[in-house]
């Protein structure tokens, strides 16, 4: 797509980097990390305390912070889950158990008790639901086998905001929301980072002389993969969005997004009203007859204001007489998806297309990249369409159950970063 910049109606890029130079300039890294490792010690004198750790900055600097104030009374744990992406349970506990972390990791292979809480769900908040009491059930069992009653967690402070805000239910948010930790799960929560954004995190990270790979790491979920698989989740889905995650890692990662990941959908396609093709013609300044807009028949997370909305995702498409998308470029795909959820409130999202094949059935990707720095607003990511193209023909070639690849062109808000 072509450079053309234009401020989306959430945030611009430089609104962004202002406020992050202003916060940073509130916190002393290494007066943060000497004060939160004496608070953690005398929180926790001689006790016992159990982290999860999922290889992400938020939890490793957490777990860092407190190995130096308890040594080897901290007890890490990697979930295996069954939402993660290709390999992640070997290569995190790899990444944080060799020098310069020296970590010691115990693997927790749980893939069938969190395939089954998740069984059947479709809505978003109840998915997160089923996978945060799955999750503190599974902790609740490490730490009585362990003899801990100390849980440490990566909790920051978007987390809380959001989830107090009602934009979306984080799985590690308990405390905060009226949960009591020892009464339901036997163990008092320690939070060391939670006066921190992500960015913020990555500083303290950096100090603490963390490699690229952790410090840098990719945002990731703490439902991993589940949240990304729209509505219900099954193995099938699973398996196409790690091999679809895979090829978005690795051809977007030298563009250097805040956030960039793949998501699935069924592929199912409900018609649109009529009015909204027309909308979205004007706005890109083409005949209706040379566009297709329609629903999908899966929802997914927004937000309208400041809460927490589930809507429609409509998909945009706009192909030459090959049958090939076209570039649009950037300023007319925002112009396009300001008018389409100005006019029509229930569409959370507006995916525009980039690649497909003829195949009647079969999953929907959508690409999604954002620029943020503290994660509660973000931009669109202005990646090359070359970029995107080569992206969604690997996808369609390595997942053979995939018949269209989207971009999500959707700023935060009215979008939610995650499609749950």
């Amino acid at each position: 797509m072509n450079s053309t910049k234009k401020p989306s109606k959430a945030v611009t890029k430089k609104q962004l980097a202002n406020n992050a130079l202003r916060s940073m300039e509130e916190l002393d890294v290494s007066v943060f990390v000497e004060e939160q490792i004496k608070a953690v010690s005398e929180a926790l004198g001689d006790k016992k305390a159990l982290i999860a750790v999922s290889g992400g900055v938020d939890s490793t600097v957490s777990a860092l912070i407190t190995h130096r104030a308890i040594g080897d009374n901290l007890v890490c744990v990697f979930i295996d889950d069954n939402f993660m992406r290709l390999g992640e349970p070997d290569s995190v506990k790899a990444m944080l158990s060799s020098p310069p972390l020296n970590l010691p990791v115990k693997v927790l292979e749980e893939r069938t008790r969190f395939i089954e809480a998740l069984s059947g769900l479709s809505d978003a908040e109840e998915k997160r639901k089923a996978f945060r009491e799955a999750f503190y059930q599974t902790l609740s069992d490490a730490a009585w086998a362990e003899g801990c009653n100390i849980l440490v967690q990566g909790t920051i402070k978007a987390d809380i905001d959001e989830t107090k805000g009602g934009v979306k239910t984080q799985h590690n948010i308990l405390e905060q929301i009226g949960i009591d930790t020892v009464e339901k799960f036997g163990f008092k929560v320690v939070e060391p980072i939670a006066s921190l954004y992500k960015y913020q995190v990555r500083e303290v990270a950096r100090f603490m002389n963390m490699p690229p790979e952790a410090s840098e790491r990719q945002p990731f979920p703490g439902p991993g993969l589940s949240v990304r698989v729209v509505e219900k989740v099954n193995e099938d889905k699973l398996d196409q969005l790690r091999a679809a995650t895979a090829v978005v890692e690795e051809a977007l990662m030298r563009e250097r997004p805040s956030q960039y990941f793949a998501a699935i959908m069924s592929g199912g396609a409900m018609e649109a009203p009529k009015i909204l093709r027309r909308e979205a013609a004007d706005a890109l300044g083409l005949e209706q007859s040379q566009i297709s807009a329609n629903y999908l028949s899966e929802k997914a997370t927004g937000m309208v204001d400041g809460k927490r909305a589930y809507g429609f995702v409509a998909t945009v498409e706009v192909v030459d007489e090959a049958g090939r998308p076209i570039d649009l470029g950037y300023e007319a795909l925002e112009r396009m998806r300001g008018e389409i959820q100005s006019n029509f409130p229930e569409v959370t999202r507006v995916l525009y297309l980039v690649a497909g094949r003829e195949d009647d059935e079969g999953y929907f990707i959508s690409i999604r990249a954002v620029e943020t720095e503290d994660f509660l607003t973000a931009a669109v990511s202005e990646i090359p369409w070359s970029t995107l193209i080569s992206a969604a023909k690997k996808i369609l070639s390595t997942c053979p159950k995939v018949i269209k690849v989207y971009y999500d062109v959707t700023p935060k808000p009215p979008a939610t970063i995650e499609f749950e």
